[in-house]
Order: structure tokens, then C-alpha cells, then sequence
């Protein structure tokens, strides 16, 4: 198992701490650094600009939205990114959410597993440098009847192959992920669950493709706090864990509080959800059972962090990235220590 950083959102007041961390990262060996965009700071910029700081670590987008970019655009940004990494991008989609996409870019939140599909498929051929030409449902290229003709890309990407994953949360999605993607970007991780909840959908796509986890990176986002007390570690992140089970998206579409369905907690959701659109974040912070942070992040001890990360690696991840938990850079830093110490502890490296 390796280990990955991710950076979250650019411009949440820590950016130049946020550098600092991905420098450390890097000086420490870890496997690749993620950013993430939605109506904010914007991936590509941001791994630019980490990408230009470092030398060995991976940048990756986690994720570029699609409904933000068509997706020739987002082939000719993976490819300049590859490029001027020195082949050191990894491109992550996601369709995001129905109030982000209809609301921020205008764009209808409807069949979105067909959607993603034809978008891989053509970001993927235009990555060829292949002329590129595509009939489907959602994208016709060249438009008929004008005079649009087959273009192909001029820029050549470090790789011939960049890697493609895939943000993923339903078993739908994470199937179709497993069938068209080379890694699947998971959030809410329990090694406990993550078999029923990721990977037994992700085993079937790959198998309707003729393959096997052999090679698939399973990526889950998890974050670290280093400390004595668990207990208060883990308050830290009732305010995080109530923003997505219960806010993030409507009643009716919330993928992130179908989730914590799926592990378990159908009452606690409920409640979760019931609360926090009602206005009282602090009470839907207070319904977040302990028991659902505890195991969707890694806290206290190293000798107790070592333990999680065997559990996933033995559950079947392949990178586990950490989001470092800490109100200063030192904080975060140690977090990051904590973890390369952890992994080695853990045996799993």
C-alpha cells in the first residue's frame, strides 16, 4: 500500500501551508498529491502550481468536474499537465453534484453514468492523438451540418497512457468504474465496509472488461490526526462528517448520506440529514456517531494508526491518501510524519 496527500480546496486560508505540505510530502517519499475542486479554486491551477515545487510526487485532480469542461478540453489540460510534470499527472473525474452542476455551470444533472462513459471514452481517445470524431447521446464530434472536421491533439503527454480514475460512491458508479477507469477515488472509507460498500461493485466492472483488481488502484481519502485523546480527535471531524451526510446535496440526492445507509447507520443519517437541513449544524454534528468517524479516519498514536492502515490494506487498498488534520503547519506536518512512520509500523508499505 502507498500513501498519498490530499490538499482538499485551494483558498481555505492554509494555502501557503498547503505547499509546504505537499514539499514535505514529497521530501518523504509519498506516492502522489491530490487537489480537488467545486466552486471554488480550480484543480488544474493548483497542481500546476504544486507540480512546479516538486520533483518526484504524482499530482492528481480529485477530481476535475465534468460538467465543467468538455471533454477535448479536459484531454488537452491532462496532457499539458503530463507534460509539464514530466509525466507525473493523474486525471480524476467526477460528475459532482446536481446543485453544483446545474447551478454553477448550467449543466443537466441527468444520466450521469452514460455521461461519464462517453466523456472517458473520448478524453481518452483524444489523448491518442487519433483525429477525433465520436457519435454518442451527449457528445457528437465534429457537430453535423457544419464546418467542424476531426482534429487531432497537438501536444504530446509525457505517457502514452495517463492514469484515469474516477470519484465514485454508488455501486452503479462504482462498477461502471471499475469496467472503464484504471482507479476508483473513494471518501467515507471503513475498512469494515469497504468490500460490500466499493469493492465487490468495482470487482464486477472489472470484470465485464475481462479483468481483475490486478492493477486497479483502489484510493481512498481518509484523514490523520495525531494525538492522545481519540475522543476529542475524532469531535474535530463531527463538523466534516455532518456537512456530507447531511448537506452536501438535497434530501432527495445525497450520495455521501446513502452511504452511511449502506454501512449501517440508516437511523443516524436520518437524524443527521433531518438536522443539519433544518439549520442546526451543531445538533447534526452531535448525531454523528463515533464509531462512523473512527473508522473513516485515522487517529491518535502512531501504534494505533499503524493498526488502520493494516486494516486497509488488508481490506484491499492500494493508495490510502491522507488529508493531515492540525491547526497549525507543524500539526500537519507531524500528521504527515505520523503517517510514513505508521505505514512502515503497519508492515504494508
Amino acid at each position: 500500500m502507498r500513501l498519498g496527500i490530499n490538499l482538499g480546496y485551494w483558498g481555505a486560508g492554509m494555502d501557503s501551508d498547503n505547499l509546504a505540505v505537499a514539499k514535505e510530502a514529497d521530501r518523504l517519499g509519498y506516492a502522489v498529491c491530490w487537489a480537488a475542486e467545486a466552486y471554488g479554486s480550480d484543480v488544474p491551477t493548483v497542481l500546476s502550481w504544486v507540480a512546479a515545487h516538486t520533483e518526484r510526487i504524482d499530482v492528481g485532480a480529485a477530481i476535475m468536474q465534468i460538467p465543467a469542461r468538455t471533454p477535448a478540453m479536459t484531454a488537452m489540460t491532462a496532457a499539458t499537465l503530463d507534460s509539464l510534470s514530466g509525466g507525473r499527472f493523474r486525471l480524476g473525474l467526477g460528475v459532482s453534484g446536481p446543485q453544483v452542476s446545474e447551478g454553477w455551470y448550467g449543466v443537466k444533472f441527468d444520466k450521469p453514468l452514460a455521461r461519464t462513459r462517453e466523456y472517458v471514452e473520448i478524453v481518452r481517445k483524444a489523448m491518442t492523438r487519433e483525429r477525433l470524431s465520436y457519435e454518442g447521446e451527449h457528445w457528437t464530434l465534429p457537430l453535423p451540418g457544419g464546418p467542424g472536421k476531426p482534429l487531432k491533439l497537438t501536444v504530446h503527454p509525457e505517457r502514452e497512457h495517463i492514469p484515469l480514475y474516477i470519484a465514485a460512491i454508488g455501486p452503479k458508479n462504482l462498477e461502471q468504474t471499475g469496467e472503464i477507469a484504471d482507479g476508483a477515488l473513494l471518501i467515507f472509507p471503513s475498512a469494515e465496509h469497504i468490500e460490500e460498500t466499493a469493492l465487490a461493485p468495482i470487482r464486477e466492472g472489472r470484470a465485464k472488461a475481462g479483468k481483475t483488481l490486478e492493477g486497479f488502484d483502489i484510493c481512498p481519502t481518509v484523514p490523520i490526526a495525531l494525538g492522545d485523546d481519540v475522543d476529542a480527535l475524532a469531535d474535530l471531524f463531527r463538523p466534516y462528517t455532518a456537512l456530507y451526510v447531511g448537506g452536501m446535496g438535497s434530501r432527495q440526492q445525497n450520495f455521501y448520506n446513502k452511504l452511511a445507509q449502506r454501512m449501517g447507520y440508516e437511523k443516524e443519517a436520518a437524524e443527521i440529514q433531518d438536522k443539519y437541513l433544518a439549520g442546526d449544524k451543531a445538533g447534526a454534528g452531535a448525531a454523528v456517531p463515533r464509531d462512523l468517524i473512527d473508522s473513516t479516519t485515522l487517529l491518535g498514536s502512531v501504534e494505533r494508526i499503524a493498526d488502520r492502515m493494516r486494516a486497509y490494506a488488508e481490506a484491499g487498498v492500494t493508495t490510502l491518501s491522507l488529508t493531515p488534520a492540525g491547526f497549525t503547519l507543524d500539526e500537519r506536518v507531524a500528521a504527515l510524519r505520523a503517517g510514513v512512520e505508521a505505514l512502515e509500523l503497519a508492515g504494508v508499505a
